[in-house]
């Protein structure tokens, strides 16, 4: 076939790639599920579609429309072609604010599109916790609606018309039609008109309708996927009178690309709600009171209610990002139900969880009932939201699995059905997660198991049957909004009867006869627990590390990532993860993809040491060790970590390149170059020679190579008079890490520090210590590094305590004690490391304490007004510390600052000095950064703390950016 796909790549203006390695990084979506596909491809335009159709027809092979790649029920894992609408098909094509439409690209990010509205004051309604990456062709295919379906119901109460094109690459649009139009559509002689044959023959026959309306889910859960729409269908005209009118728009919806290929949707938008709203937030001693206080709310007209049990909550307080967003968490509920209630002010709202307050306790239903009002109600979302990842941070092999997690039931049933739904479960000593969109009567529902066993992958079958029949004996379905998939498939005919199943399979030959739109897919299903990510009987890998990995392995910690794409958000939905994937859009670029290929390559490797393979070196190369996926990803993969160690392991096999070992070592080398500054900066600032170095180094010719002083930090800190600062009786002490690039490149900056420090009434002690070892950690010099770790915990352990932290100015150095030194350092110095982590700070850190503590005032700084651009270093994002820069340099009374909202800068260290990749570096920092910084009012100064940021941002914009500390000593009262 690779002869034939060759031939096929030059009639494409998209891109189609079928090495290992794409194919590999396209095995799994955020499912269970893996399958190794064919090939993948990248269509430019409609008539590349049509080319591959015309492909599978010839070929006998199969098309898999894929978007973001977030379905949780194996939608878009197959061994056909998977086509990534995502890179190209991302237009959003025309609005209407008058008639409330948009015409959108299947590949246009819900809330991306959600921004593009807001000048118009519109708003599309359905949601997904994938919101900011999940796609509206995906939505479409899989019927997606979200926390919010109670008001704006499902992707298909708005989905007006649709552009496809049909198994035999002919161009279709389905919109509703009359009676006229619906006949003329029959007697059409195509493959458009015969599927509007078949569906009238089908849905006329009294026998069908009877079998649908009897055995398909309630009509009065909102909420039903199950299979095709044909219920919904049926109750439009010509079907039955006086319903509204036919389109096939409700079938495509929920169809999971099965039937056509979505080009094009135009999607009803509602009018965007102004008015405020707040949570109710009501903790719960039990998850059945939860259920029961669910019903309650409800009578009072919420806009949302959702619900979180116990595990969700406890997951969330090991999250570094979502640790910050329980501040109204009370204690250790249960349940927490969310229940969102809006009004014309304040006043009105307040009053209406009074009343829904005091019924709840009048039941002795809850018992406590915070109101979150205003920019907090977002953390709160994002605890929410975040549920679903944080459910693989589990250490180990036994995970939550998605099984019967999508199942709804007639609101009413809820508390009965849930009560069934655990007895089972007890039977077979599981625990589920309950997690769920509690106002429509959706639940997700996660048992723990181990699918790398025989016994957890029966038990994965054994499971999903029962809790099938359970819903059966509701009424319900048993896809509420993830869609059937691989993983419900097999039940569709447990669920609406073989009858109405062979309706389906009709549905999908009159269609797609060939069957090459994404097979086995709600129809002909393989066996639910087949093709799964993890084969039965797999044993781990193992493999011999240099970082620990608490409790758990290597590949155990590269499988918490779980596919959810939380890594593919762009610049304009916020946050770090993951740079290069924000400026190449392309999946290869994102953490997940990092994670697959790691997975995918140890597993399966042959070899004695399973990090020799190319394939991984190349699809880590672009990442940036931002550590943002550490906080940002729900599962805190840390990809740096991952990186580093295969960086090790991979030099190992292959040896270590010259410039990683310069680059790693840049520190000793810049020791020992000091003493001859002047040549040095002489020869790197000419611009013959400094190419020269360059080029030798791999460095880009566009870059500057920062300059060595001519005294170091340490050497100007010793001829100081420390008697004159003892005597001033301060404060207190601190040890200030000389980290190599403050001690020998910039050390204006370090003596500013140190004086501002002194200034606020602190003495700084600066004693011999060892290099930080940032650079050889970046560059996969582990062992090196874990030298550098042990010295400087050895010295600073017994130094260090509460009254007397250690401070830096170069956030990456100091973090790393909080860091990688704890899971670096020799066994022997592990509580040592552990203890002193927390007093390790950043110097804004410090100021900050000092600032609460009443040791610092805004008196002792100018009250002049300044402007400040702030910019945060990636790694204080990462731990959550962008918020205290921020505070620290408000201290000055009229100092205004603004964060830019910035990912990475795209300098990432030594990353932007590569010559490979400074065209990466430079595409990320224009994404946001360059931008903000060019437009900024004339006298606003930048702060930015990291010292690769400054040089990012000089190389980018020819501005220059100050350290916090520079503004704060500037700032300083004569």
């Amino acid at each position: 076939m690779e002869e034939e796909l060759a031939l096929l790549a030059p009639q494409l203006d998209g891109e189609i790639y079928w090495d290992d390695q794409m194919r590999l990084l396209y095995a799994t979506d955020a499912s269970a599920y893996r399958e190794i596909p064919l090939a993948v491809a990248y269509p430019k335009n409609e008539q590349d579609i049509v080319q591959l159709i015309q492909f599978a027809n010839q070929h006998k092979l199969s098309l898999i429309p894929r978007t973001a790649g977030t379905s949780l029920a194996g939608q878009v894992v197959g061994a056909g072609i998977i086509v990534d609408v995502s890179r190209y098909f991302t237009s959003i094509l025309e609005v209407n604010a008058e008639e409330h439409w948009v015409k959108v690209q299947p590949g246009v990010i819900r809330d991306e599109l959600n921004m593009f509205l807001k000048p118009y004051q519109l708003y599309f309604g359905p949601e997904t916790s994938t919101a900011n990456r999940a796609m509206i062709g995906g939505m479409v295919g899989n019927n997606s609606c979200g926390s919010n379906s109670l008001i704006y119901g499902s992707a298909r109460e708005h989905t007006l018309e649709i552009k496809a094109l049909l198994s035999d690459g002919s161009s279709v649009e389905f919109k509703s039609l009359s009676f006229e139009e619906f006949t003329e559509k029959c007697n059409l002689n195509s493959l458009e008109g015969k599927i509007y044959k078949d569906i009238r023959a089908m849905l006329s026959n009294y026998q069908n309708q009877q079998e649908i309306r009897s055995h398909f889910p309630k009509a009065s859960i909102k909420r039903r996927n199950t299979g095709y729409a044909v219920d919904m269908l049926l109750e439009t005209d010509p079907f039955t009178a006086g319903k509204e009118p036919f389109s096939f728009c409700k079938l495509i919806c929920g169809s999971e690309g099965t039937l056509a290929f979505i080009t094009e949707v135009k999607l009803h938008v509602d009018p965007l709600n102004t008015n405020p709203s707040g949570l109710l937030c009501v903790h719960f001693d039990s998850l059945q009171d939860a259920l029961a206080a669910n019903l309650i709310a409800l009578r009072h007209d919420p806009l949302v209610s959702e619900l979180m049990d116990s595990y969700i909550l406890e997951r969330t307080k090991e999250n570094l990002e979502q640790s910050k967003n329980r501040f109204f968490v009370d204690g250790d509920p249960a349940a927490i139900l969310i229940v969102e209630y809006d009004g014309l002010d304040e006043a009105t709202i307040r009053l209406k969880v009074q009343a829904v307050e005091q019924e709840m306790r009048a039941n002795n239903l809850g018992y406590h009932f915070p109101l979150v009002l205003g920019s907090d109600k977002k953390r709160v979302w994002d605890l929410r939201k975040a549920g679903l990842g944080l459910l693989s941070n589990v250490p180990g092999d036994e995970k939550p699995v998605a099984v019967i997690e999508d199942t709804a039931v007639a609101v009413e049933d809820l508390p009965a059905y849930i009560a069934d739904f655990n007895r089972i479960l007890a039977r077979y000593q599981l625990y589920a997660v309950h997690y769920a969109h509690a106002a429509t009567g959706e639940l997700h529902l996660r048992p723990i198991i181990n699918l790398k066993t025989n016994e957890g992958n029966q038990l994965f079958r054994t499971i999903a049957l029962e809790i099938a029949e359970l819903v059966k004996k509701y009424q319900g379905s048993l896809s509420g909004e993830h869609g059937d998939g691989r993983l419900r498939g097999e039940f569709i005919p447990l669920m609406i009867g073989e009858h109405n199943y062979q309706l389906l399979k009709d549905i999908k030959h009159s269609w797609d006869p060939n069957g090459i739109f994404n097979p086995g897919k709600i129809v002909d299903t393989p066996s639910m627990n087949s093709f799964l990510r993890y084969e039965p009987g797999q044993k781990n890998r193992e493999i011999n590390t240099v970082f620990r990995y608490p409790n758990q392995t290597y590949i155990q910690h590269v499988e918490q990532c779980n596919g959810s794409g939380d890594c593919r958000k762009t610049h304009l939905t916020g946050g770090t993860m993951c740079p290069s994937y924000m400026a190449s859009k392309d999946e290869k670029d994102t953490t997940r993809a990092r994670a697959n290929i790691l997975r995918e390559m140890i597993t399966h490797s042959t070899k004695e040491n399973p990090f020799d393979h190319q394939e991984i070196k190349e699809i880590m190369d672009l990442c940036l060790s931002c550590k943002a996926c550490k906080s940002e990803c729900p599962s805190s993969v840390d990809m740096a970590k991952l990186k580093a160690e295969f960086l090790q392991g991979f030099y190992d096999a292959n040896g270590i390149p010259l410039r990683a070992k310069m680059i790693g070592h840049v520190d000793s080398l810049t020791k020992l170059m000091q003493p001859f500054a002047a040549v040095y900066n002489g020869l790197v600032s000419n611009v013959f020679t400094g190419g020269i170095i360059k080029k030798t180094l791999g460095f880009s010719e566009k870059r500057h190579i920062p300059k060595i002083a001519r005294k170091t930090l340490r050497k100007w800190y010793a001829e100081q008079d420390k008697d004159y600062i003892a005597s001033k009786q301060p404060i207190k002490s601190v040890y200030f890490f000389c980290d190599e690039f403050t001690n020998y490149n910039e050390v204006d900056l370090g003596k500013k520090a140190l004086q501002l420090l002194e200034r606020l009434g602190y003495q700084v002690l600066i004693i011999p210590h060892a290099f930080s070892g940032r650079a050889l950690i970046s560059k996969g010099l582990l062992r090196e590094a874990k030298k550098l770790a042990n010295e400087n915990v050895r010295i600073f352990a017994d130094r260090l305590h509460v009254n007397c932290k250690l401070i830096a100015v170069e956030p990456s150095t100091i973090l790393t004690f909080r860091d990688e030194y704890v899971d670096l350092v020799d066994e022997d110095l592990m509580d040592a490391a552990q203890r002193i982590a927390p007093l390790a700070l950043t110097i804004e850190e410090f100021i900050w304490e000092e600032f609460q503590a009443g040791n610092i005032s805004s008196s002792q700084f100018r009250t002049e007004e300044r402007e400040i651009l702030l910019h945060g270093h990636c790694q204080q994002k990462a731990w959550g510390l962008l918020p205290t820069v921020h505070q620290v340099l408000s201290i000055p009374a009229n100092y205004k600052v603004k964060n830019i909202p910035s990912g990475c800068c795209g300098m990432a260290g030594s990353f932007g000095y590569e010559k490979e990749h400074y065209d990466m570096s430079m595409q990320i920092g224009e994404l946001v950064l360059f931008p903000a910084i060019r437009s900024k009012a004339t006298g606003t100064l930048i702060a930015a703390p990291g010292a690769s940021c400054r040089h990012q941002i000089m190389d980018g914009t020819t501005e220059t950016a100050l350290h916090p500390v520079e503004i704060l000593y500037q700032a300083l009262n004569d």
